[in-house]
């Protein structure tokens, strides 16, 4: 059987998919990159900082709740230009910019750029691999967390080798428009399967099993987020471990799942979606009780491990299957899952440290665990196509017209 993707003529759909989740990973590890200097620029205080970020944040949460309908009216390759285009013109602005109402505003919009594109490419990702009749979410979430490495990492060395924080973002910019000039073919026209009908129109409800994957969605977000805002404080408060070492929980951490998430559609194509959400849930599960029970820190750190292990393939499994859900257009509920789960990444670490502040981080990390119990034991209930139709999805192809 021949497989047409919408718009695509010699462009593979999935390498531009691939290409645009690279593409938002950098930008993000850039902007990590920049934080520093917009605070020394700034001279931003904490608490300052926090309010900026939450600009971000903000932006993000606000155009994703409006991606669905967008992407429906005008399909992915659309949106995710127009969103590329707003988010390159804004990184120069939020590389010089040096009041705080200025990057405040700046980065709304810089947010919004940012949570279109993550909504469309996920609902691209979504059709692609339906379409496709393999597994390819993981891989495509894994080249958002190399896009990551490589935008942070590429900055410093740019920085380090006496580029101005404009230069970098330049240079950024650059490859962000030749990437989207020889890719953009690949990227499909449509924003849902059924081309024939509008996604705005009334009638549409989430149905109940969508409803379950979008908790789940948020629970397993918020307690990814945990690691990054809340290990670094564990392993020096509770493990001892000296402040220049506390970025190592979240690096064995990132490190596991980038591995996993390399491997992730092979694993799924062998064993399954079911297995890998319930085998995943449950790992993560006991990496969150192996930090809290260790005795010593390199234990604890092992947990970080496994929680990497255990969480890597949980959201593109949520993500497949949200687009599979029949309740709901694809560009609808894929904006849906990734919405709410925004919300457990923003709302997690404030959360948590509520929890901790009235207890401890044991209460708090021993909760995250019981999370991911949780999500292994919903797991167990949900439905699978791959259990039908041996991993390959419902969608066959869309001939473009």
């Amino acid at each position: 059987m021949s497989k047409v993707f919408p718009g695509q003529r010699k462009i593979s759909a999935p390498l531009a998919t691939r290409a645009i989740f690279f593409i938002a990973g950098m930008t993000i590890g850039l902007w990590a990159a920049l934080v520093p200097f917009v605070q020394q620029r700034t001279g931003a205080e904490a608490h300052q900082l926090g309010g900026l970020l939450l600009c971000l944040g903000a932006g993000s949460l606000v155009s994703m709740s409006g991606s669905g309908p967008l992407i429906g009216r005008f399909g992915c390759r659309a949106v995710i230009l127009a969103a590329s285009a707003l988010f390159c013109l804004l990184l120069p602005v939020l590389a010089t910019a040096n009041t705080l109402w200025l990057l405040g505003c700046a980065l709304f919009i810089f947010g919004m750029g940012m949570g279109l594109t993550d909504v469309a490419m996920n609902v691209q990702a979504a059709m692609v691999e339906q379409m496709s009749g393999r597994p390819l979410m993981s891989g495509f979430h894994c080249l958002w967390s190399i896009g990551g490495v490589a935008g942070s990492a590429g900055s410093a060395l740019l920085f380090s080798a006496g580029f101005s924080p404009l230069a970098g973002t330049l240079v950024a910019i650059i490859i962000t428009a030749l990437v989207l000039l020889l890719l953009a073919p690949g990227l499909l026209k449509v924003g849902n399967h059924d081309t024939a009908t509008t996604p705005t129109r009334s009638g549409f409800r989430p149905g109940l099993t969508l409803i379950l994957l979008a908790l789940m969605t948020m629970l397993s977000f918020l307690a990814e987020g945990a690691v990054i805002d809340w290990s670094g404080i564990f392993m020096t408060t509770e493990r001892g471990l000296d402040v220049r070492n506390a970025g190592w929980g979240f690096a064995v951490f990132s490190v596991a799942m980038s591995l996993l998430r390399f491997s992730g559609d092979f694993v799924v194509q062998r064993l399954g979606r079911k297995a890998v959400l319930v085998g995943g849930g449950i790992l993560a599960m006991a990496g969150y009780l192996l930090v809290v029970l260790a005795p010593g820190w390199l234990l604890s750190l092992c947990g970080f491990a496994v929680i990497g292990i255990g969480a890597a393939n949980i959201v593109p499994v949520l993500v497949t299957l949200a687009g599979q859900d029949k309740s709901l257009p694809v560009n609808m509920s894929v904006a849906m899952v990734t919405t709410l789960g925004y919300f457990g990444v923003l709302g997690g670490p404030a959360l948590l440290g509520w929890i901790a502040h009235y207890s401890n981080l044991y209460v708090a990390f021993t909760l995250l665990a019981v999370s991911f119990g949780l999500i292994a034991l919903a797991g167990l209930k949900l439905r699978y196509q791959d259990d039908r139709d041996n991993g390959h999805s419902g969608q066959k192809s869309i001939v473009e017209k």
